[in-house]
């Protein structure tokens, strides 16, 4: 099973339970409508709360959902750190990283398609640090990957957005129906196919074009 989604502890001790509540509502909701098709009055009758007790949590609906995508962003950030320290060879961290994705699509198929449907709305807020974003610990994990003396070829940004690319794709396929699920049936022939990916030398063109790139430099 995928590890829980820790939420921040923000809240006084007759609070928490409340705004635990809060969270999980508002994920759902706006996994299924969008932020902009729900309103604070369906997140508070969903919760079995009054709007003016949503609003002792948080200012407004565009802070909620603010709230829930750093935070749930800052939790899988620290989920690929944790993989990074469990396993040292690229092949065994991406296969963990992609297990991971493929569960969380499969489990907690709402908070998949949150981060996904709203990550322009945020991400321009979330952190450059590893601990907070899920990319830059991505990053950090490809990087620093021990492989028989295997070098990644691309930036390790770049190789994040590659790999992130591979994943995120067949999960918009599966939600819409174009790829039999469960996704973790095909984590295997999406962890092979990003480590060719990665593993590719650059073609003669381009390394004639960084070249040429270089001396004009």
């Amino acid at each position: 099973m995928v590890p829980p989604i820790a939420t921040s502890d923000r809240r006084g001790r007759d609070g928490t339970r409340t705004r635990a509540r809060i969270e999980e509502a508002a994920l759902r909701l706006f996994a299924a409508r969008g932020v902009a098709g729900t309103s604070v009055r369906e997140i508070a009758e969903a919760v079995g709360v009054s709007e003016g007790a949503l609003y002792r949590h948080f200012a407004s609906k565009e802070e909620l959902a603010r709230a829930l995508f750093l935070d749930r962003y800052a939790s899988l950030a620290q989920s690929i750190r944790d993989m990074a320290q469990r396993h040292t060879d690229l092949s065994s961290r991406l296969r963990a990283v992609i297990d991971f994705g493929c569960r969380l699509f499969d489990e907690e198929p709402a908070l998949f398609a949150y981060l996904l449907i709203s990550q322009h709305d945020h991400l321009a807020h979330v952190p450059d640090d590893c601990e907070h974003n899920a990319v830059a610990a991505l990053a950090e994990l490809l990087a620093g990957s021990v492989d028989d003396g295997f070098e990644l070829p691309q930036p390790p940004a770049m190789a994040a957005a590659m790999a992130l690319g591979a994943l995120v794709q067949p999960a918009v396929f599966a939600l819409y129906g174009r790829l039999d699920g469960p996704l973790s049936r095909h984590a295997p022939t999406i962890t092979d196919g990003v480590l060719r990916l990665l593993r590719a030398p650059a073609p003669r063109g381009a390394e004639r074009s960084k070249d040429l790139d270089n001396s004009i430099g």
